[in-house]
């Protein structure tokens, strides 16, 4: 029983880091602290901002979402001081998976390993059925469509009653970014980083024009009175009042998803003990006040009503056309924003899920094809051919519905780990080498423990059940082969 919590040393993790100099293919450093915040942006900034502010003004706090976005940025901050400490004293690939294997021991490290393909890959596909659906919608503005049945899984049916069978531009969103990852991580923080810069100017000028457009009327009552508000599926929601406000913050924290996969590069950033803090707290201070802003000014210019019904869909594009009538070109450069915000967000989760099973499969939990590095590329291809595979099968068959509360509540419980293990470390190995240090350690990390508990509570029983029975599966797996092919075994 002893050796289901056997603890890799830092010594045997530093291992990883200078075996670069062995000879060995391995992962090539070339990003630097610049190129991670931009890393971070790209994965924060996407389907949270444009779909999910809408979506949680509606149905839980009305105007008072930017005050969500509050509770769940200090969520992500507190959690992120602890993710720092431990990607400048531990600069290897894998994130909360190779933080655990350090501080929990193996069965905790496995859990969240596999916990984070809840974020990383499914995330990655749900991303991906998102791109296409708004893809649709600028190919509408110019005339164009993609047939119902080749954009839509085969559970889906038009009000025509035609059913979709493949959904083929994800799977080709998906397959194009996988490329691009075995390319190089330098070529795709690239590619990223020119993204980045075209959505943060939409945001900026949706937010500049959009100002002067905020009717003060939509922000009266700024905290709508408690009330109970059933959505057009018929489900209830506490809206308005404090559980209204956090009922908002568990639904916008899926915009927050991304920055721990910052982590996920540490064996590839220059120098990681000092651009690791900075690439991480970095993007999610720029994102927080950006998503602020941007809550603030669309609840402003339409109205909660709007959000639940014309406006449901496509909320950004829906408020510039109806009321911001002297920018109507602005509404088709948010719609090709947001095709550049999801596809850099794809980038960002299958690069986390490969990084994460590159770590796992060095310790022998996962077989060896998942660490195999590219001899010219220094890439891991063949874990990245392996995930667009699975990937694409979920993006081309699987409505996108239905993992977007597990990718968070599988994000929250990784968060949570990693705030503990920052105690557990401060107690096992208060002498190691600490780049940055988290302040305030307990109490930092025991709100951050918090604040993602509250979270997950208020997921609800569905996501719990979800999350239960997607560890079980993990446990299968674990005990009937990565157990015995762990490296620490032998």
């Amino acid at each position: 029983m002893s050796n289901l919590f056997r603890k890799k040393s830092l010594t045997e993790l530093m291992k990883d880091h200078v075996g670069e100099v062995s000879g060995e293919h391995t992962l090539k450093r070339t990003l630097t602290a610049t190129s991670l915040i931009f890393l971070g942006i790209g994965a924060i900034i996407g389907a949270g901002l444009f779909v999910r502010t809408a979506a949680a003004a509606a149905n839980n706090a009305g105007p008072s979402v930017t005050l969500a976005f509050v509770v769940a940025g200090v969520g992500c901050a507190l959690a992120g001081l602890c993710y720092a400490e431990f990607a400048s004293m531990i600069p290897i690939a894998g994130s909360a998976y190779t933080y655990s294997y350090a501080t929990l021991g193996e069965l905790i490290a496995w859990i969240i390993g596999w916990d984070l393909v809840l974020e990383y890959a499914l995330g990655a596909a749900t991303v991906g059925i998102a791109w296409s659906e708004y893809l649709n919608k600028l190919l509408a503005y110019l005339g164009m469509n993609i047939p119902y049945q080749w954009c839509h899984s085969p559970f889906e049916a038009s009000a025509a009653g035609v059913h979709g069978m493949m959904n083929i531009p994800a799977l080709f969103i998906i397959l194009l970014l996988s490329l691009l990852l075995i390319k190089g991580t330098k070529e795709s923080a690239l590619v990223n980083g020119f993204i980045v810069l075209s959505k943060v100017a939409i945001v900026i000028l949706f937010i500049v024009f959009g100002w002067s457009y905020i009717n003060p009327a939509n922000h009266t009552p700024y905290i709508p009175a408690s009330s109970i508000y059933t959505d057009t599926q018929g489900v209830p929601h506490n809206f308005g009042g404090i559980m209204g406000i956090l009922g908002a913050a568990g639904v916008v924290f899926f915009a927050f998803i991304g920055f721990d996969a910052v982590s996920t590069a540490a064996q590839e950033s220059i120098n990681p003990k000092k651009d690791m803090p900075v690439g991480i707290l970095g993007s999610l201070a720029i994102c927080t006040v950006l998503y602020i802003l941007f809550a603030h000014v669309l609840t402003g210019i339409a109205t909660t009503d709007d959000f639940r019904h014309a406006g449901r869909e496509a909320s950004v594009a829906y408020a510039i056309q109806t009321y911001m009538h002297e920018y109507q070109w602005l509404a088709k450069l948010v719609t090709v924003a947001i095709l550049a915000g999801f596809s850099s967000v794809i980038l960002v989760m299958l690069l986390g899920q490969s990084r994460v099973f590159y770590s796992m499969s060095k310790d022998g939990l996962l077989p060896k094809i998942f660490s195999d590095i590219h001899p010219k590329f220094h890439t891991p291809y063949k874990s990245n051919m392996i995930l667009f595979v699975f990937v694409g099968l979920f993006a081309s068959f699987v409505p996108g519905d239905i993992v977007g509360d597990m990718t968070s509540i599988g994000t929250l419980f990784a968060f949570i780990l990693v705030c503990a293990g920052v105690i557990i470390m401060r107690k096992t190995d208060p002498d190691a080498v600490r780049g940055f240090k988290t302040p305030l350690v307990p109490l930092v990390p025991i709100l951050g423990i918090i604040v993602c508990g509250a979270m997950i509570f208020g997921l609800g029983f569905p996501n719990w059940l979800r999350l239960f029975v997607w560890l079980i599966i993990g446990f299968v797996i674990y005990f009937g082969y990565s157990r015995k092919r762990s490296k620490l075994n032998k």
